[in-house]
């Protein structure tokens, strides 16, 4: 098995090279779907969570207000520090389990955004960085996402540097471009990966 870290910052595209690696065999974990799976509505994730900050972190329907819940922490490092608490060793142990389900030849692939930021790449066998220009981020996230340029400046702001990813990849993949530049460079990375994994099982 090989294990891969995959990681971008916002507006570089990590979903669609996620999406391209799955069509071609490579299983994906991905943390932020596990991140929400885990705090679902009867889950002890949940349940965690309104013990820290209260019932008022529910929606009517019982669900957790993340919008809420995001204005809370994102200003507070104390708060922020105690849902991360609840939430890392849950999204850790599913990771766990759903790599444990894959073969001795597969290319699993961990989709984590926060991976540079949380000092993660040492898990990996290799880590994909998925790089893109802040110029070509601000502008998807504006133009593709609605985003008020202000709010994708903050968001960009608060993750790692272009430079601080990339010192930590062992592949790049350029999505400077458009689409259709994209695929031939994915597919060169699985062709790598596959060779790599093929190595692993030798």
């Amino acid at each position: 098995m090989l294990k891969v870290g995959l990681t971008g910052g916002i507006g570089a595209g990590k979903s669609e090279v996620s999406r391209l690696l799955v069509s071609y065999g490579a299983v994906l974990i991905d943390a932020d779907r596990i991140a929400r799976e885990v705090v679902e509505p009867g889950t002890p994730g949940l349940a965690a969570v309104v013990e820290a900050f209260g019932e008022g972190i529910l929606t009517e329907d019982g669900t957790l207000d993340r919008p809420g819940l995001g204005s809370l922490v994102f200003a507070d490092a104390e708060r922020l520090a105690t849902l991360n608490a609840i939430v890392h060793p849950l999204v850790r142990d599913r990771s766990a389990e759903l790599e444990a389900a894959a073969t001795a030849g597969d290319v699993v692939v961990h989709d984590v955004p926060l991976l540079t930021e949380n000092g993660l790449a040492p898990l990996f066998d290799l880590v994909v960085v998925v790089d893109a220009s802040p110029e070509t981020q601000l502008d998807r996230l504006v133009r593709l996402r609605g985003m008020a340029e202000q709010d994708a400046r903050a968001r960009m702001a608060a993750q790692a540097t272009r430079e601080q990813r990339r010192a930590i990849a062992d592949l790049v993949i350029d999505n400077d471009g458009p689409l259709d530049a994209l695929e031939p460079q994915v597919r060169d990375v699985w062709d790598e990966l596959r060779r790599r994994a093929a190595e692993a099982v030798r």
